[in-house]
């Protein structure tokens, strides 16, 4: 289903040779590339993948979280694999295709050696790249249809395998409950990392296709219970402001500029 041969958290120069042989680029994002989407795209396309399915269950050293107190961030799982855990929510997993919705960007060749490097580094704590098959879906919050393609296209895409070291190997530690009180509580460089779960619950929401899956809205409601009220609307508004500014920043910051890594 995927392929790679990149060493932890470095893209394959073959790899990326091989499956864009034109030089452009295409980028699929299932967590935070969602909504702080890469420079210099010229496409924003929604739509899913199949074969995965999308956990929390990453830890992150870094961008919310330190290598003393690791925060929780996104991967996506092979279906294969992932129906040899234990998952209590694997009842509501009810798709035969094991779909993960997300955003795929088109970055043009003048532009797509600078940006794979830019992914490296954002994705370097754990994550690969691997290539897979992109599904297009246009909706009234899509892309120009006379712009968007309507055929299954090869994304790149950063994933946390199981092996990489910071995969949540103890069952405990992937319990819903364990997840959202370490969501609750973990801060990185790139801020808290419940404004990272609510801002994902909105990008999901804003691509439209209904609402985030089970997995995302059982975490919110966990993590709200856990902090106080003020601390709920103070994150839910910042996580409103950062969402506006990466979907709609200006020419200049979209294609002039990196923004921060996550």
């Amino acid at each position: 289903m995927v392929s790679s041969e990149g060493v932890q958290g470095v893209s394959s120069e073959k790899n990326w040779r091989e499956k864009f042989p034109d030089g452009d680029l295409w980028v699929f994002g299932y967590g935070s590339l969602i909504w702080k989407p890469p420079p210099h795209f010229d496409q924003r396309v929604p739509g899913y993948i199949n074969g995965y399915v999308r956990r929390f269950w990453q830890a992150s050293n870094d961008h919310r979280g330190t290598p003393e107190n690791p925060g929780r961030v996104l991967t996506v799982i092979d279906r294969e694999f992932w129906e040899t855990l234990d998952d209590p929510l694997a009842h509501h997993e009810t798709s035969p295709t094991a779909t993960v919705w997300g955003a795929a960007y088109h970055i043009p060749a003048s532009h797509a050696n600078e940006v794979r490097h830019y992914l490296d580094i954002r994705e370097i704590n754990g994550y690969t790249d691997h290539y897979t098959p992109f599904h297009p879906v246009l909706t009234s919050k899509g892309s120009d249809p006379t712009e968007c393609p309507t055929t299954p296209i090869t994304c790149m895409v950063y994933i946390g395998q199981p092996t990489n070291p910071q995969f949540l190997r103890d069952p405990a530690q992937r319990e819903q409950q364990a997840v959202a009180e370490v969501i609750s509580r973990s801060e990185g460089k790139s801020g808290k990392n419940a404004e990272y779960l609510f801002m994902l619950e909105k990008a999901l929401e804003g691509l439209g296709f209904g609402n985030a899956e089970m997995h995302v809205t059982d975490l919110v409601q966990r993590v709200k219970a856990l902090l106080n009220e003020e601390e709920v609307l103070k994150e839910e508004a910042q996580a409103e402001r950062d969402l506006e500014e990466s979907l709609h920043p200006s020419e200049q910051e979209a294609h002039r500029r990196f923004p921060p890594a996550e």
